[in-house]
């Protein structure tokens, strides 16, 4: 079976927690703050002979597929859970726990960026952000349920490179003149080209497929200077999930990323046309590495009329996003006030000229 590590308090014994305001563990049970580094990191060979099979309680055939049997060391409960889940809370004794095999050997992350922000201050982004939407139906904003919220440390893949790039553009520009008898277009296109190299530092993909890319990279970006290296100590009272998604499957996520930075890059130098597109472009990349790290994301569900509706916020910035539902008739109605308004416009501006 495989153990769980928890970080006790030196002075009580309590299961202590991390502090996201302090940037400390904390025992809940005496108050006791202390730093990290001062915290034991175990460093024991036996994680490296993890078994991920079910133990105590026997399950159906089929059941156990994608999930594995922990054990709390505080009250010695039984906890099923995702095996690609890293960190979790004890449902029986409430204690933070960490499953230390998910954390070790070739799976250990190289980098984390520890939660600045808690769960209170991603309740209070939810209010806002739903409050300064237009057209949100006023029954959502009394009646949907915030049904689970919980910080994540999403696993993530940071590539780095030196890349070789060339583009093709084609631009144009557009030129407009009258006489006293026609009016006079005249469109000229150019086929621009650019190369150059160009250094790429930390390019992240998302190695969870649990986490939508579109909703990851939303929260973007994340401060990478504030990364420290990787100890079990700041997951405590966060979930943590384990990279289901390889360095290898990641790659053409972070090729595609650096591809479309090249092409931006290289447009921004094409100036003086009234329009640029770009054609075709082509890289080589050299001197490539990655590194394995955890970003810390909160992420909130809600429920309104049977439909769920995910949130996620930067547990690092603060950065909110998520879609909230829209409210038909107010949008329609808004649609023709509008339309009225333009249309008595046009008919005073007609009246007008028809007095002069």
């Amino acid at each position: 079976m495989s153990t769980i590590l928890e970080q006790k308090c030196p002075c009580c014994g309590g299961a202590v927690e991390f502090n996201t305001g302090a940037q400390k563990l904390k025992c809940p049970y005496c108050d006791t703050e202390f730093d990290i580094t001062a915290m034991p990191e175990d460093t024991s060979n036996q994680v490296e002979q993890i078994n991920w099979n079910s133990q105590g309680t026997q399950w159906g055939a089929g059941e156990t597929d994608g999930m594995s049997v922990y054990a709390c060391n505080s009250c010695g409960g039984e906890i099923v859970a995702d095996t690609t889940t890293g960190a979790t809370t004890c449902p029986y004794c409430g204690n933070q726990v960490v499953m230390k095999g998910q954390f070790s050997g070739a799976l250990k992350p190289d980098l984390v960026i520890p939660f600045k922000l808690d769960k209170k201050a991603a309740k209070e982004a939810l209010k806002k952000h739903i409050s300064t939407k237009k057209f949100v139906p006023k029954s959502f904003l009394t009646d949907n349920r915030l049904e689970e919220i919980k910080g994540v440390y999403v696993p993530h893949w940071l590539f780095t490179c030196d890349a070789i790039g060339n583009a093709n553009y084609k631009a144009k520009k557009v030129k407009t003149w009258s006489d006293e008898n026609y009016e006079y277009t005249e469109t000229s296109y150019f086929d621009i080209y650019r190369s150059g190299n160009i250094g790429f530092d930390n390019i992240p993909v998302d190695g969870s497929t649990k986490m939508p890319d579109d909703l990851m990279e939303s929260v973007e970006p994340f401060d990478l200077s504030q990364a420290v290296d990787f100890n079990t100590a700041y997951l405590a009272g966060y979930l943590a999930d384990k990279y289901d998604v390889t360095a290898e499957e990641s790659m053409p996520r972070a090729n595609e990323r650096i591809r479309q930075s090249i092409i931006d890059s290289f447009k921004e130098t094409v100036k003086g046309y009234d329009d640029v597109e770009n054609q075709s472009a082509n890289m080589n990349i050299a001197n490539g590495i990655y590194k394995y790290a955890l970003y810390p994301v909160w992420l909130l569900n809600t429920k309104w009329n049977g439909e769920n509706f995910t949130f996620a916020m930067n547990g690092q910035t603060g950065k909110f996003v998520g879609n909230i539902p829209t409210d038909k008739k107010a949008v329609t109605k808004a649609s023709l006030l509008l339309g009225a308004g333009i249309g008595a416009v046009i008919y005073g501006l007609m009246w007008l000229i028809e007095l002069l």
